[in-house]
């Protein structure tokens, strides 16, 4: 039985019906694959018996045209195209033109531009019926493929915005992630829709997935849920700005942290997210209290200035005593006046000493220069040795001298360091409370030979690690009320700092600790 499309058993004009209707059964599945027009083409092949049937499409730019041939057909050579895309260069009006071979080249032109050409070669030259179904399809061929050509520069318009919005999606929300702060935001569900990527780090990071979508009270369950949602409230209602600082020791360690919540409306005035940022503030916090403390030492200088006149008059007056007592030494026997001038130097030290601590505190508010010369650094140490050894906390103190000969001198103020090396050891003393050894050694410094060091060491309990970091600022003292003022080390790290020196601390919990100060070693000219 044949085929109802076959053109031998039904009249001409129904065999040209059925093939476009065959045509517009397969434009009815779409344009959108080379297989669709390749049936196309196949069915007016088929349809009008032709040997060859292509259809040649533009390409986007315009530039060359691509073939879509029947099925079974073999791909056109170059050569072929070449003399398509002249044929259609030349201008090739609308309807069917006769090619060489009997061909017949039907361009495919919509609102006056040629997208494209519809080439059919029947075997024996071109009969009438396939000019007219061939014009037939060539123009119902011509709006179609003019809506796939602006369908896919749609296409590809949404694509390249679509990349081009995923691209700045993607640049904010690396911005926002290589913030220094925590942060994140709510909506009025309280339910989380960002969370950096600062919010997943630290003991305490949550990460991203596990929170979007999740309400703020699940997450932050530490948090008293009630508290958190009179915060969330207030800026919702108010949509102003609220900030405070909170203190938590979550780590480990007192840390502060400055929250804010920022309000954010999407359209329209109503806020209708909020956005927190936690930042920590501890640093910022610690700058504070150490600007808190220079103004301490300002008010300190200024305190030193006022009352050194008042100071230094008794001062001159024991000074002047001392004389005297001195001048009648000589009424004493021999052992017992030994004695006294023993003590009399001592007092005569002291009190030139303490005039010269009272000067010292004048450096908080009006620095000035100090004399300095070359000195010997062991007798520097022997010098502080000699007044500490009077000290009534050292009676029971073991001191242990290494001190090595031989060591180049210092360009120091010798006073300076008698001072900076006994408010050390009496820190060591009073951190071995009145019982242990002290051992004070000199020596080269084995990874600098341009500088000499002095070691100081206690058996006492140790610095605990959270007060290293503070034991030269000034004020910080561990010492129970009226026994330190914190200033004794801030003063020798200032002077050692001042002779172009530094100091070092080693400490081990129950074993004790060791202050090392390094001082460059005068030249042979006398300087540093």
């Amino acid at each position: 039985m044949a085929s109802p499309l076959d053109p031998e058993t039904v009249p001409v004009p129904d065999a040209g019906l059925n093939i476009l209707a065959e045509v517009a059964g397969y434009l009815a599945t779409g344009m959108d694959s080379d297989d669709a027009k390749a049936s196309v083409v196949g069915a007016v092949k088929r349809g009008l018996r032709l040997a060859r049937c292509r259809l040649w499409i533009r390409s986007r730019d315009g530039s060359s045209f691509r073939a879509v041939s029947a099925p079974g057909e073999p791909d056109p050579t170059p050569a072929d195209a070449e003399r398509v895309l002249r044929s259609l260069l030349r201008g090739a009006a609308p309807g069917a033109e006769a090619g060489g071979e009997g061909a017949m080249h039907t361009p495919l032109t919509y609102e006056g531009v040629v997208l494209g050409m519809l080439e059919a070669v029947p075997f024996q030259g071109p009969a009438p019926l396939a000019a007219r179904v061939i014009a037939v399809v060539a123009n119902v061929l011509s709006p179609l493929l003019a809506a796939t050509e602006l369908s896919e520069d749609l296409a590809g318009e949404v694509a390249l915005r679509t990349r081009e919005i995923e691209s700045q999606r993607r640049f904010t929300s690396q911005i926002i992630d290589s913030l220094p702060l925590g942060l994140y935001v709510i909506d009025r569900q309280y339910r989380i829709q960002a969370w950096n990527r600062k919010r997943e780090t630290g003991t305490q990071g949550v990460v991203r997935d596990e929170v979007m979508g999740r309400t703020v009270f699940d997450v932050l369950h530490r948090q008293p849920r009630e508290l958190l949602r009179r915060e969330f409230d207030r800026v919702f209602e108010t949509g102003k700005l609220e900030q405070l600082e909170v203190e938590s020791s979550a780590t480990g360690e007192s840390r502060h942290y400055r929250l804010t919540k920022i309000p954010m409306r999407l359209a329209g005035d109503q806020v209708t997210h909020v956005i927190t940022i936690g930042e920590d503030v501890t640093e910022w916090k610690s700058v504070q209290q150490q600007i808190a403390q220079t103004d301490k030492l300002a008010a300190v200088g200024q305190l030193a200035a006022g009352v050194m006149h008042e100071i230094n008059n008794p001062l001159a007056t024991i000074a002047a005593c001392l004389e005297a007592l001195a001048a009648r030494s000589g009424e004493l026997n021999g052992a017992t006046r030994a004695g006294f001038e023993e003590y009399f130097r001592i007092m005569e030290s002291e009190v030139g000493r303490c005039k010269r601590i009272v000067d010292g505190l004048l450096d908080f508010s009006r620095p000035k220069a100090r004399h300095k010369k070359a000195v010997p650094l062991n007798q520097i140490v022997e010098d502080a040795l000699f007044l500490v050894k009077h000290h009534e906390r050292f009676k029971r103190i073991r001191l242990v001298r290494r001190l090595t000969e031989g060591l180049p001198q210092v360009e120091a103020n010798a006073e300076q360091l008698i001072q900076a090396f006994l408010a050390i050891m009496l820190n060591a003393i009073d951190a071995m409370e009145g019982e242990g050894t002290l051992t004070v050694g000199s020596a080269l410094n084995g990874d600098r030979p341009d500088e000499v060091c002095v070691d100081f060491s206690d058996t006492g309990l140790g610095i605990p690690r959270e007060n290293l970091s503070k034991i030269f600022e000034p004020f910080f003292t561990t010492k129970v009320p009226g026994r330190g003022t914190g200033l004794g080390l801030s003063i020798c790290y200032g002077i050692v700092a001042e002779h172009g020196g530094r100091m070092q601390v080693d400490t081990q919990p129950e074993r004790g600790t060791t202050f090392r100060v390094l001082l460059p070693a005068a030249r042979a000219g006398g300087r540093p």
